[in-house]
């Protein structure tokens, strides 16, 4: 099994799995486009978490991952990232670990190695321990609740493009979370 926390040229990496507005071609994907252009970040691969996660879409469009162990979900598809410390701190801070938004815990995914595509190898299957953003706890289950205990497989582009509110577009003076339990009590 890898490791979520490898060293290599002695700069600590973390392994993290994203699922929604951070994938390649999403709305927050430029933030792993600048981690990538300063050394800070790499492109792993496409995976799919391991056990079955609830993924809902909270207010804005903005999914949320949901640490419920034992509620009934699905294994979510996105891709991983391995990043330097100093890249977490930017995703946290984008996250908003700092003020109960998003907490980073430990996910196991599934990769397929490379395969030799020439000889008909469809590659083998590595379970890999890395981290993911999920809904604070605070909030997660009421989350699921409120969204009918129905989750996604994924988060698509199409959903995205339809439901997704930039931070730019949202109304000023209320933060992420305020947004989170008006959403939460229905009057969002």
């Amino acid at each position: 099994m890898a490791d979520a926390k490898n060293v290599s040229n002695e700069t600590k990496q973390t392994l993290v799995f994203v699922y929604g507005t951070l994938k390649k071609d999403f709305p927050n994907h430029y933030l792993f486009q600048h981690l990538i252009s300063q050394k800070e970040a790499s492109y792993v691969g496409t995976c799919i978490t391991h056990q079955p996660q609830p993924l809902v879409i909270g207010p804005y469009g903005i999914p949320y991952m949901l640490y419920l162990p034992g509620s009934v979900g699905h294994r979510i598809n996105g891709e991983l990232y391995s990043v330097t410390t100093q890249g977490l701190v930017s995703l946290d801070e984008l996250e908003g670990t700092g003020v109960g938004h998003y907490e980073r815990r430990p996910v196991q995914v599934i990769m397929r190695e490379k395969s030799d595509a020439a000889e008909g190898d469809k590659g083998s299957v590595v379970l890999v321990d890395a981290e993911a953003y999920f809904a604070h706890w605070s909030f997660g289950e009421r989350m699921w609740v409120r969204c009918g205990r129905a989750g996604l497989a994924e988060y698509s582009l199409e959903r995205a493009a339809r439901d997704y509110v930039k931070k730019v577009k949202r109304p000023e003076g209320r933060s992420s979370l305020d947004e989170i339990e008006m959403f939460l009590s229905g009057t969002a």
